[in-house]
């Protein structure tokens, strides 16, 4: 079934200007997603690319420190949950729970790494918590008979971090 040009447009503003998911876009239109992504690398190969128009268009807008906020925001409103969570719970041992810190921490620290281009102020943050890190695999791989010390110390520790670089 052929398309009018219209809906080609539609689906490509909604995906640019709108800033939905190509599913979303396509849903949205009335089109398949297979239909969706055929037109989107039709019209990249015809030189019109949507990714960087898309890109371009939150650049203008001044959006993407907005949503680059949004996201960072969102990361360590989850972060410190999961960590208050991990340094409350009765059944995670002192060795467990290290290292679900330290994956914890990494997962933050490459989260605020992507971020930093577009937040030059989280570059602090991502030094700390990498540091914070680093330590971590250093006392359960050094000093592994310190780890509940160490756990009891980090949370807290870590709450300072946070705000002081925040």
């Amino acid at each position: 079934m052929a398309h009018p040009q219209e809906t080609r447009e539609r689906l490509r503003r909604s995906y640019i200007f709108g800033q939905m998911s190509l599913e979303l876009a396509a849903a949205q239109v009335g089109v398949a997603f297979g239909t969706a992504r055929r037109w989107k690398k039709e019209a990249q190969d015809a030189g019109d690319d949507w990714e960087k128009l898309r890109a371009a268009h939150v650049l203008a807008g001044g959006g993407l420190e907005d949503i680059g906020r949004a996201v960072l925001t969102s990361l360590v409103t989850q972060y410190q949950t999961t960590l208050e969570q991990l340094t409350t719970a009765d059944n995670i041992q002192p060795k467990e729970r290290v290292e679900l810190l330290a994956s914890l921490a990494d997962a933050f620290n490459k989260a605020t790494a992507a971020s930093r281009k577009i937040l030059p102020e989280t570059s602090q943050l991502a030094v700390a918590l990498d540091v914070l890190q680093r330590l971590s695999t250093f006392v359960q791989e050094s000093h592994p008979k310190h780890l509940a010390a160490f756990v009891e110390i980090l949370e807290p520790f870590g709450a300072k971090i946070e705000k002081h670089y925040s």
